[in-house]
């Protein structure tokens, strides 16, 4: 099985009773000694398939796994195998444990956009009020939840104002969202943890059921998914987990690079395996990757190697400023082209911030390059499918006030702000959901007849829609009720143009046939509507920007989106203080991070690597003088080609330089 690993790799996966770190450099071959691990285990050491779990961070990064695995037991006893994110194996916990967690079945999920809507309304902001306020709070109280703190302990712990402020929030958003029957994404592991830690019985339960548990990028877990590992993993510490010290760029949402470390404390027995051997990059592009990361304290230390050619210099491209620093990118990438005969897919620009990404935009387009930026929105944030998506969650769970306030006047059906707001005051006088409130006999007496009436028509179709799903084709049901409320021509009246409002319904369509399929997987189940708009919601949150492009075209992207990704020919632009590292890096004294990401833009390049910084670079509508990154000096300079630095070429090197060009076109065209 594991025939085809290196030393190490085989060092790795034959390690099976005691807890094992792997730390797997950039390039390195984790995937295959995860995936090769898990088919030994099944094969050799008398696991099955159903005993074991892998978690990762992505779908795609475990829908790639699973596919692998698969591959390699051809057949073999892979059924009832776990492969799957941190979040969905809680949500699966929650799941099956939710009467012990205090839920009733059919709970709802949250992404960001509901979270924020409830803490406007808890703080009373009105819908337009500049939200900068609430995604503070919504970040605190993640913060707190990823540091398993509950409202209370972070209460009695706070001393400030501003914290105590929102430690408030917290503490009314914690019992409403109980209240509402739902969780939000960080829930998806705060409370399995909770329930563990409170539940030995069913603790037991888990073990028992996940007898041997892998994790892959171990590096960008956070206090919570670092304790769940532990309870799952009890005393014994069947486990393997891989990461790299040297890769972790997600401190601003939590994770904690010293779990890898922390390991040794809580398993004295843990043995670690360093894989070194990088298998994707040329030599020089490593050597250039070791010397930068080395600058930061380790508490591990490796260093990688390849058996791959050295490599053409790294060059540094000086540049006047960010529009002349797109341009110069555009041509050298032509140029590099033209001389080599690749694709365009060969190549990848990667930057520190979004914003880098409009001039390199117009120089490609004015070249007619091909390209496609990473990062863009987000399907399941379009409003159309928000809309849509508000309708079948409060099929799913009346309890969903979220839901309800997204589409009770959507499309338009005369309920104004007053009539919602004293639907709401009931609401809570009654301690009931607001669809709920829509039945009580005493509704009428508070509302004026005319938003009673759309307020009743509103709620009886939901109910009737909600009734005929659970008897009968449901998505014929979905369809009709679309169809009833007009939604098409509701598009039609609110967007920018027919063409607009057609895309927008392509959307609709295209979530509709996404729920369908759902509904085939569940079909064994009571209500196959729930289960299909909470794995949709959950896909929402982590499936964003994942889908890969089998086009010909230069992927543009930041640095953070770059992980995990390689690419024949890497351009890293932006190579200045206060952008690479970033200024509030900087201010805050978190050098360590910005390095490590220059450490993950060097090692996605295969073959070539090309650095540019820009002498000046507007910045708040300024044009600013910038310096060069010190990671350009702490860099071998022997390996380096400045720019800057070269002699210009004579009148008779430009002659030679295009007479080659021309002759590889020529080669190009016949």
């Amino acid at each position: 099985m594991s025939h085809q690993l290196n030393e190490r790799q085989r060092e790795a996966v034959n390690t099976v009773s005691s807890p094992m770190l792997v730390l797997a450099g950039a390039g390195s071959g984790k995937t295959s000694v995860i995936t090769t691990k898990i088919a030994h285990l099944i094969t050799q050491c008398g696991y099955k398939a159903s005993q074991i779990a892998a978690v990762t961070f992505t779908n795609k990064a475990a829908r790639e796994m699973k596919e692998r695995v698969t591959r390699l037991l051809a057949g073999q006893g892979g059924r009832g195998l776990t492969v799957s994110t941190f979040h969905n194996l809680g949500l699966n916990i929650i799941r099956r444990e939710h009467k012990s967690l205090g839920f009733k079945s059919n709970f709802t999920i949250f992404d960001d956009q509901d979270t924020l809507t409830l803490l406007r309304d808890l703080c009373n902001k009105n819908a337009e009020a500049d939200k900068s306020e609430l995604v503070v709070f919504q970040q605190k109280i993640s913060s707190w939840k990823n540091d398993l703190k509950s409202p209370q302990e972070v209460i009695n712990a706070i001393s400030n104002q501003d914290d105590l402020a929102a430690a408030k929030v917290y503490e009314a958003y914690d019992r409403s969202m109980r209240a509402y029957n739902a969780v939000d994404f960080d829930d998806l592991i705060r409370y399995p943890v909770e329930l563990f830690r409170a539940h030995p019985d069913v603790l037991e339960r888990w073990q028992n059921k996940i007898r041997y548990l892998l994790v892959d990028e171990y590096q960008d877990t956070n206090t919570c998914q670092y304790e769940l590992v532990k309870l799952i993993c009890g005393r014994f510490g069947l486990f393997t987990v891989v990461g790299d010290d040297d890769q972790s760029i997600y401190s601003w949402r939590g994770a904690q690079p010293e779990n890898l470390a922390l390991l040794k404390e809580d398993f004295p027995n843990l043995k670690i395996v360093k894989l070194e051997q990088n298998y994707r990059s040329y030599g020089r592009i490593l050597k250039v990757a070791n010397e930068v990361i080395a600058h930061n304290p380790h508490v591990f230390d490796k260093k990688l190697w390849s058996d791959k050619n050295y490599g053409d210099p790294i060059r540094v491209l000086a540049t006047d400023d960010d529009l002349n620093e797109s341009e110069r990118i555009a041509n050298e990438l032509l140029a590099h082209k033209l001389r080599n005969t690749t694709q365009y897919s060969d190549y990848a620009i990667l930057y520190r911030g979004n914003h880098q990404s409009r001039f390199i935009e117009k120089a490609l387009l004015e070249k007619q390059i091909p390209y496609k930026v990473s990062g863009s929105t987000s399907f399941f944030a379009r409003t159309e499918i928000k809309d849509v998506m508000a309708y079948l969650r409060l099929l799913v769970n009346q309890d969903d006030d979220n839901a309800f306030l997204r589409i009770v006047n959507v499309p338009r059906r005369e309920i104004g702000p007053n009539t919602l707001e004293k639907l709401g005051l009931y609401a809570q006088r009654r301690h009931i959901s607001l669809y709920e409130s829509c039945f009580e006999l005493g509704l009428e007496q508070e509302l004026p007849a005319k938003g009673y009436a759309a307020i009743q028509r509103f709620a009886n179709l939901i109910s009737r829609a909600e009734d005929n799903a659970k008897r009968g084709d449901t998505i014929a049901v979905i369809n009709e009720l679309f169809a009833y409320i007009g939604y098409h021509g509701f598009l039609y009246d609110n967007s920018s143009s027919p063409k607009a409002a057609e895309f927008r319904w392509a959307n609709v369509q295209q979530l509709l046939e996404w729920v369908e399929r759902e509904l085939e997987n569940f079909e064994d189940e009571e209500f196959p509507l729930a289960r299909a708009i909470n794995k949709l919601i959950l896909r929402e949150m982590l499936d964003r920007n994942e889908e890969d492009s089998d086009n010909n075209e230069v992927q543009l992207m930041t640095l953070h989106a770059s992980k995990g990704l390689e690419f024949n020919h890497v351009f890293l632009v932006g190579m200045e203080e206060e952008l690479l590292p970033h200024r509030s890096s900087i201010e805050e004294d978190n050098i360590e991070e910005e390095r490590r990401l220059a450490y993950v833009g060097i090692t996605r390049a295969q073959k070539t690597l090309t650095l540019s910084y820009a002498r000046q670079r507007k910045r708040y509508g300024e044009t600013v003088d910038t310096e060069p990154s010190r990671f350009l000096f702490e860099m071998p300079q022997d390996e380096l080609i400045w720019e800057e630095q070269q002699l210009p070429m004579s009148e008779e090197e430009r002659q030679e330089k295009g007479r080659r060009n021309m002759e590889q076109l020529r080669a190009m065209l016949t």
